[in-house]
């Protein structure tokens, strides 16, 4: 079923094993870029690491993501962050600080237990006017 002004970008990539995922990576809806939360995975696997390296990874997905929708960090809007330790708080936020200082978004960060081994989840939304 397709609806005017929605676009789904892309399924999300499969878990381990092959199992596909029920969701895109993003939908586009008007201006709009919802991108689905992104976890420190590669071919399925979550990146070993501590919380900056698992950050860093997140954030290359979103960025990745944000491509196929004609986007970059610039854009976004708003973020929610979710931390498998509170303790990574600080962490966390230098990673964050340095690939969104430029252009600060509205942001939300709570802890949460997350899938197996991921210490960090990052879901965001963009606004990207498409070209007239």
């Amino acid at each position: 079923m397709t609806i005017p002004g929605i676009t789904r970008l892309d399924a999300a990539d499969a878990q381990a094993g092959g199992q596909e995922r029920p969701f895109s990576k993003a939908v586009r809806a008007g201006d709009f870029v919802y991108v689905s939360g992104q976890v420190p995975t590669r071919d399925g696997e979550v990146i070993a690491g501590n919380i900056t390296t698992q950050t860093e990874a997140v954030i290359e997905n979103i960025r990745e993501v944000l491509a196929l929708a004609g986007c970059g960090m610039e854009h976004v809007v708003k973020v929610n962050a979710w931390l498998d330790d509170a303790r990574d708080f600080s962490s966390f936020n230098a990673v964050f600080k340095k690939h969104f200082s430029a252009h600060p978004p509205a942001r939300s960060t709570v802890q949460s237990p997350l899938m197996v081994d991921a210490k960090v989840e990052m879901d965001v939304i963009a606004y990207c006017p498409l070209e007239s």
